[in-house]
C-alpha cells in the first residue's frame, strides 16, 4: 500500500516529461507481464510481442482519431482484439515449439511495420505517416497536466491487470502453466488439456501486451509502423530476462531497464550508446542471472536469516 501511494504522487513531485516516461514505464510494465506469463510461466518464447504491441497502439489510435471515441474505451477493445488475434495466431504455433516457435513469432514483427504501410488500409492506420491524437485533458476541470493525468489512469489500469495476473498465476490456471512448461508431458497425463492452455496463454499474454500498446499510444499520442519494428520485440524479451523470469514484479524492474538505461547509455556515450547498453546487459545477467527480482528475493531471503542482535 505504501508502494502504491508513493507511485500516485511521484507524478507531482517530477516534471511532466519525467512523468510521460513512467507512463511509458507503467505500459511496458503491462506488457512484459504479458510476455511473461508466456515465457516465463508457459515456457513458450516469443519474439513477436512488437507485432501485438502495435496492434493495440493503432487500435486506441484509430477509435480516437476515425471514431472520434473516448480514450478510456479504447483500452478494453484493444485487450480484446488482441486476445483474438494471439489466440488465433497461438492455433498454428502449437505445432512449432523452442526456437522454432521464436523463429515464428519473429516472422511476426517482421512483417507487422510493413503491414502497417499497405496502401490498402492506408485509410485507417495513416500509412507512413501515422496517425497523431491528442492527449486526453483530465476529467472534472482537475487542476492537473494531461500527462499526470494519463499516468494516474495508466496506473489504475496496471493495478487492475497486475492483481488480475496475480490471480491467474497463484490458482489452478497458473499451477497448470507452470506443468505444462516444466514437463508437458506429465501435465497431458494428468488430465491438462495443453494445447487449450497453450493458445488461451497466447491470447491472455496478446491481451496484457494490446493493452500496454495502447497506454503508450494515448502517452505518445502518435503512431506510425517505424515505431514498432523488430528490436521491440528483442527489447521486450530483455525486460522479462532482465527483470526476472516467471515473477510478477520482475515486469516492473524490466520496465525500467527498457525505458531508462538506454537514455542513461547515451548520456554516457553520444558516439557509442549501444556498446555502453551491451555492457549494462551483460553486468546485469553476470551480477544477477535469476534477475533484478530474483536477486532481491535471494537478498531478503539472506537478510531474514541473520541473527538478531541482543539489545543493550
Amino acid at each position: 500500500m505504501a508502494l502504491l501511494i508513493a507511485a500516485a504522487a511521484l507524478p507531482f513531485f517530477v516534471s511532466d516529461y519525467r512523468t510521460f516516461q513512467f507512463t511509458l514505464v507503467i505500459g511496458y510494465a503491462v506488457t512484459l507481464l504479458g510476455l511473461n506469463i508466456l515465457t516465463g510461466y508457459n515456457g513458450q518464447i516469443s519474439l513477436g510481442h512488437g507485432a501485438f504491441f502495435a496492434i493495440g497502439a493503432y487500435t486506441a489510435a484509430i477509435m480516437m482519431d476515425r471514431w472520434d471515441l473516448p480514450y478510456w474505451s479504447t483500452i478494453p477493445v484493444a485487450g480484446l482484439t488482441c486476445l483474438i488475434a494471439g489466440f488465433l495466431f497461438g492455433l498454428p504455433a502449437l505445432r512449432l515449439e523452442g526456437l522454432y516457435l521464436a523463429l515464428a513469432t519473429f516472422a511476426l514483427a517482421v512483417a507487422t511495420p510493413q503491414l502497417l504501410k499497405y496502401k490498402g488500409i492506408e485509410d485507417w492506420t495513416g500509412g507512413v505517416q501515422g496517425i497523431v491524437i491528442l492527449k486526453p485533458s483530465a476529467p472534472f476541470g482537475l487542476p492537473i497536466s494531461p500527462d499526470k493525468w494519463l499516468y494516474l489512469f495508466a496506473l489504475a489500469v496496471a493495478l487492475a491487470m497486475f492483481l488480475m495476473g496475480i490471480g491467474i498465476l497463484r490458482g489452478r490456471v497458473g499451477r497448470a502453466l507452470i506443468a505444462i512448461r516444466d514437463h508437458p508431458t506429465a501435465a497431458a497425463a494428468m488430465g491438462v488439456n495443453t494445447s487449450l492452455y497453450k493458445s488461451l496463454t497466447f491470447g491472455v499474454s496478446a491481451l496484457y501486451t494490446g493493452i500496454g500498446g495502447a497506454l503508450s499510444a494515448l502517452a505518445i499520442g502518435f503512431v506510425a509502423p517505424d515505431s514498432f519494428g523488430f528490436f521491440l520485440s528483442i527489447s521486450f524479451l530483455v525486460g522479462i530476462v532482465v527483470g526476472g523470469l516467471a515473477s510478477v514484479s520482475g515486469a516492473i524492474f524490466g520496465a525500467l531497464f527498457i525505458q531508462f538505461v538506454p537514455n542513461i547509455a547515451d548520456h554516457i556515450s553520444k558516439s557509442a550508446p549501444w556498446a555502453v547498453y551491451g555492457v549494462f546487459l551483460v553486468a546485469f545477467m553476470y551480477l544477477m542471472p535469476t534477475g533484478i527480482a530474483g536477486a532481491l528475493q535471494i537478498a531478503w531471503a539472506r537478510l531474514a536469516r541473520l541473527p538478531a542482535k541482543t539489545p543493550l
